[in-house]
């Protein structure tokens, strides 16, 4: 799929001077049009292309957005509420932007489900969903630092917390965590670092993505069959095909995405940001931003000391640990077949890990006690377990279902209500 030669024919002379110095129309004619991409791809693949448009929406609101900011803590607040009273569409633009922010996680975490379902991680995918995770990682990232920018309550408060985690760690922890505040409390420096950060790192990811999206058309899109394209049959054209897809799935995603914006723009945030930052009064209960909360849960799960590991350590590694694992999933996963289609026992326990994870997120809000921490310990472990052993064991003792012989058989054997013709091979392909 990553191969051939290219089909583009200029039109124009204008496009045959531009295509011999710069041929920037090829490379958008075969990448978006003429690029081939599985025959059966559903709606769960349209979200390669929303997260692009929410990354477009979120640099320009944000650039927008920046023109207007002062990042000083004696101005910051204000500031933003100059921009929603006084600068014209300023109220749009700042509602877009925070509630992008939550869009733009929803549509990765959709992203990063299919991709474990579907099993797009393995070979010769693993570089692609490395380059994912990396993009998560720079996006978590910019979210954390731009939640301090409006300088509420729980921006201030969340920035003490969220740093104070670095002391933890044994030598080096007090001097990064200075590095970060620039100096010893969350202040006038460590706005303004954060809001150079929250500034360079949405083109940071805009770079990995470019990167992300090259390795895709090298190896070729995955399908949820699991296996991979054998003939020019197997394929469609992206576009009209794809593009006609990906855009029904973008409009119903804008409207849900409106819907929040003009009916419930401050729902996912929390009330406390409309206070003015007090180093003096600390808010009831200091939580993250809710996409963060799983991780928020693990943290604050590990109320034991580990050996020489004292409690906080424990909790800091534990949260960074169930990020890091995310890189080491294409050799966990022990099972030569792609999709959970054919893996009724991984089909099982995935969805099992889906419910555990949103637990997580509920349990990171809830706070830190009684039945809560005991819950919150039994889903982290489970968290833990669905990486490092079931799905490495799994993979050498589950008994697959049977695989099509290729993407257009089990397509056609869809379309006909039936189930995979009898001469469809038991052996799970070998390659990725």
């Amino acid at each position: 799929m990553s191969g051939g030669h290219s089909t583009y024919t200029p039109s124009t002379g204008i496009e045959k001077w531009i295509d011999a110095r710069l041929p920037l129309p090829r490379l958008v004619y075969d990448s978006f049009i003429a690029y081939p991409v599985p025959r059966n791809l559903n709606y769960a693949y349209t979200f390669g292309g929303i997260l692009a448009i929410m990354l477009v929406s979120q640099i320009l609101t944000g650039v927008v957005l920046a023109m207007h900011y002062a990042s000083a803590t004696s101005l910051a607040f204000d500031s933003v509420e100059k921009i929603m009273r006084d600068v014209n569409s300023g109220w749009l633009l700042r509602y877009m932007h925070a509630n992008g922010a939550s869009m733009f996680f929803v549509a990765v975490y959709i992203h990063i489900f299919r991709g474990l379902y579907y099993g797009s991680y393995k070979a010769p995918r693993e570089l692609l969903w490395i380059l994912g995770v990396i993009i998560y990682l720079l996006m978590m990232a910019t979210a954390f630092m731009g939640y301090v920018l409006p300088w509420g309550q729980m921006s201030f408060w969340g920035a003490t917390v969220i740093t104070g985690f670095f002391t933890a760690f044994p030598i080096i922890g007090d001097p990064i965590q200075q590095l970060l505040l620039g100096g010893f409390a969350v202040d006038n420096p460590t706005l303004n670092r954060f809001f150079s950060l929250h500034y360079l790192l949405p083109f940071m990811i805009a770079g990995v993505v470019v990167l992300h999206v090259w390795a895709l058309h090298v190896t070729g899109q995955t399908n949820p069959t699991g296996i991979e394209v054998k003939s020019k049959t197997d394929t469609v054209p992206f576009t009209p095909y794809a593009t006609v897809k990906d855009g029904f799935a973008m409009v119903l995603f804008f409207i849900l995405f409106a819907y929040f914006i003009f009916y419930m723009p401050n729902y996912l945030g929390h009330p406390d940001n409309y206070i003015p930052a007090d180093s003096l009064k600390t808010p009831a209960h200091i939580v993250p931003e809710w996409y963060f909360l799983p991780f928020y849960a693990m943290l604050r799960a590990i109320t034991f000391n580990i050996g020489p590991i004292d409690s906080k350590l424990g909790g800091v590694l534990t949260m960074f640990g169930s990020i890091a694992i995310l890189f080491l999933v294409p050799w966990l996963d022990t099972s030569k077949v792609r999709s959970a289609v054919y893996r009724p026992w991984y089909k099982l326990f995935f969805w099992l890990f889906v419910a555990d994870a949103i637990l997580l997120g509920w349990l990171g809000s809830r706070p830190a006690e009684g039945v809560y921490v005991v819950m919150a310990q039994m889903a982290t472990l489970y968290y833990f377990v669905f990486f490092l052993v079931i799905m490495p064991v799994l993979g050498l003792i589950e008994t697959p279902k049977r695989l099509p012989n290729s993407i257009t058989e089990a397509v056609l054997a869809k379309s006909k209500g039936g189930a995979v013709p009898a001469g469809a091979t038991a052996a799970p392909e070998t390659k990725g």
